[in-house]
Order: C-alpha cells, then sequence, then structure tokens
C-alpha cells in the first residue's frame, strides 16, 4: 500500500473507532482451507480466485489483500472499477477484468497490472481500431453459454483481426460452461469438445498463449477432460459449492454477528410488525435485532426465518424490516439487550446457514451473499 494513503487510513481509523452493531466475520481457516482443496484437486492447473461482486458479498479488499500473499496466477472482478479498486489498494497480484469493458478505456488504461478480457467480436474490432501500446487480453469463446464471448463461427476472422495490431497480446483464451452444475450433462461434454478444439486453433496462431481457462467451481468435476491451466474458482472458494463434490470438504467462510438491542413481554393475540402479520398464540417474550433487508436478510424470512442466540434457534416473526427484524427469545434463559446473535451461521448443516436460507426464500446462494451491503464492517477470526 502506498506510505502516504496508508498513514492516512490509520490516523482515520483510531479516529473513528466504535464497536458495530452488525458485522460480517470471516474465517482466514476456513478460505485457505478451500483454496487449497482446488489446489490439490486441479493440479497442476493454478487457481485465480474470482472476487466479483464484492467477493460474493464477503468483501472484495479484505478477500484480496489476505489472498495476495498466496500469490495466485491472478484475480478475477467484473469490472474495471473492481480492478482499480484493488490496485490502488497496493495488491500486487494481476487482476483479470471478465466482464465488458468499453473500447476506450482498453484503448486508454495506463495501470500496471490489470488484463482486459473482449467478450464480443464487434468490441474486438473496434478495441483494435486505436490501440496504439502494449496491451494483454484474454479473448471469451462462446462455447454454448450464449452470453458473452466471440462466436465459434467468427473466430478464424478474429484471429486474422488480432494478428494485424501487433499491440494487441493475446495472453488467454476463456469460456464459460452452462450446465456444469448437472452430473454427467451432455451439454457440457458437448461445450468441452468445443473448447478443446479452440484451444489447438489458438494455441497455433498464438504460440504464446499463457492461459487457458473454462472452469469454474462447479467445471472442477470435468478436471481431466478439459484442456485448461486455470481454474477460475469463485462460491467454491468460499465454501459454498452447487454440487456433491468437493462440498463436503469446504467450509463456509461467512458469518453474520449482532446482538440484541431490546426486549418486550408480548401478551396473547398482540401483533408485531408492519401489517401485524404475526399474533402471540401465548404470551411470549421477543427481542429486536438492529438487522433487516438492507443489511441483506430476505424479507422472505418474514415468519419463517430464523437465527440464533447461544445454542437456541430464535424464529423470526413478523415482517423482517429494512433495519431490524423481531425474534421469538421466549426459548433463550436470561435473555438480556446485548446478547450476541447469529444472523447468519458458518456451519453448513444450521437451519440460518448461507444454503438454509436460500433454500428457505427459493434462491440460490449467490443471491443471499452478494446482498450483504459493502458497508458492513468484515472482521477476520
Amino acid at each position: 500500500m502506498f506510505p502516504i494513503k496508508k498513514l492516512f487510513r490509520n490516523i482515520r481509523a483510531r479516529r473513528f473507532v466504535y464497536e458495530s452493531l452488525v458485522r460480517v466475520v470471516l474465517s482466514k481457516n476456513a478460505l485457505l482451507h478451500n483454496l487449497h482443496i482446488f489446489e490439490n484437486l486441479c493440479a497442476p492447473a493454478r487457481i485465480a480466485p474470482v472476487l466479483k461482486s464484492n467477493a460474493y458479498g464477503h468483501g472484495l479488499l479484505t478477500i484480496a489483500r489476505e489472498l495476495d500473499k498466496q500469490r495466485p496466477v491472478f484475480f478475477v472482478v467484473d469490472s474495471y472499477y473492481e480492478a482499480l479498486m484493488i490496485k490502488n489498494e497496493g495488491v500486487t497480484s494481476e487482476v483479470l477484468i471478465i466482464g465488458y469493458t468499453r473500447p476506450e478505456i482498453i484503448q486508454n488504461a495506463k495501470q500496471a497490472g490489470i488484463i482486459f478480457t473482449i467478450v464480443s467480436f464487434d468490441q474486438l474490432k473496434e478495441v483494435t481500431k486505436n490501440i496504439t501500446r502494449q496491451t494483454r487480453v484474454h479473448i471469451k469463446i462462446d462455447t454454448g453459454m450464449h452470453r458473452q464471448g466471440i462466436m465459434i463461427d467468427k473466430i478464424a476472422e478474429a484471429i486474422v483481426i488480432l494478428q494485424k495490431n501487433k499491440n494487441i497480446h493475446v495472453e488467454g483464451i476463456c469460456s464459460h460452461l452452462a450446465d456444469a452444475d448437472v452430473k454427467n450433462s451432455q451439454y457440457t461434454e458437448s461445450q468441452i469438445t468445443a473448447w478443446n478444439n479452440i484451444y489447438k486453433t489458438f494455441s497455433t496462431a498464438f504460440p504464446t498463449i499463457k492461459y487457458a481457462h473454462i472452469e469454474a467451481t462447479a467445471g472442477t468435476r470435468y478436471v481431466g477432460e478439459v484442456v485448461m491451466n486455470v481454474a477460475r474458482i469463485g462460491l467454491g472458494l468460499y465454501g459454498i459449492d452447487s454440487y456433491e463434490e468437493p462440498s463436503e470438504s469446504l467450509h463456509p467462510v461467512l458469518s453474520m454477528e449482532s446482538i440484541v438491542v431490546g426486549i418486550k413481554e408480548l401478551k396473547k393475540d398482540e401483533g408485531v410488525g408492519y401489517n401485524q402479520t404475526f399474533h402471540a398464540h401465548t404470551d411470549m417474550k421477543i427481542g429486536i435485532v438492529p438487522v433487516g433487508y438492507f443489511e441483506g436478510i430476505p424479507r422472505e424470512l418474514s415468519n419463517k426465518g430464523c437465527v440464533k442466540i447461544n445454542d437456541t434457534y430464535c424464529p423470526i416473526i413478523g415482517r423482517v424490516s429494512m433495519n431490524m427484524m423481531s425474534i421469538d427469545v421466549s426459548g433463550v434463559d436470561d435473555i438480556a439487550e446485548g446478547d450476541a446473535v447469529e444472523v447468519i451461521s458458518n456451519q453448513r448443516e444450521s437451519k440460518n446457514s448461507v444454503k438454509s436460507i436460500a433454500n428457505m426464500c427459493g434462491m440460490i446462494p449467490y443471491e443471499v451473499l452478494v446482498r450483504i451491503p459493502e458497508k458492513i464492517r468484515r472482521v477476520w477470526k
């Protein structure tokens, strides 16, 4: 990190010291454990940690600084903005932007250590018009996902365009599997066959290509079938996977903690929260937790989710509000304001784990994680 910037950050940290009511707790041991799981699974290919969307809700800069110590082949982000955030913090690892970048930014970018992905044929034509300095790129090929990528029937023409501009250095090629989380998918097999042939074409045209990557977390089940030397690992890195193996070996990295900020005695038939969607079936005790849908807790958990205090699950009652929720604490002995609340658990089988919350709300784990806002403090344990 740049010395002056580091000095100002330290001064600011001392000036604004306070204990957050809500915080995201990250397990360093779990993160590194998951990284090593995939390193072993994909060897000799290297792992490119995916940090897009605020590192899947875990905190872009927090995760980048820690994984930078592991010397990854490169980080993967979605946007130029994310890449600049990382590099401006003094992170030394290179950063690959996997999403679309405006041609004028690619043409004028001067920040060292940032690599761009060409994601369409039209973008390729536009970028190559005015490139006047050496620029490293990865070329994305559409092998069947039909989102981004140069279509297979445009590859020959794309290679001609790339070869004409000596300022474009094709450092890698990439693609994405559409159906990798489905076991024995014939569609995935067809993509892999197409990809392996495409790699031969590109490696012949550009013998200096360093990187080939198509596998994300779910795609690692196809190690051995795919020509690649880098695996882009996102959700699995954070301890959550969308298929059987190696999910049982992964450790969720993230949990969320808060405290009880209020306790009320509720009489039978009294209602709670907006629209009084909950009424007490008997006299009961409720607690208030300063976490709501602004903090990333789905409103869909109203009247069916839970949090945990000590070893007791406490049901969420009434509507989840913007910045708070009500919970049933009748089963918690000696409950008091200030008691710790586990809002999201990092234990896979807990009723308030990311996967449990996603299942309860009809979501996927990605949605639960990326809803957690940047403003919540991330701390390591």
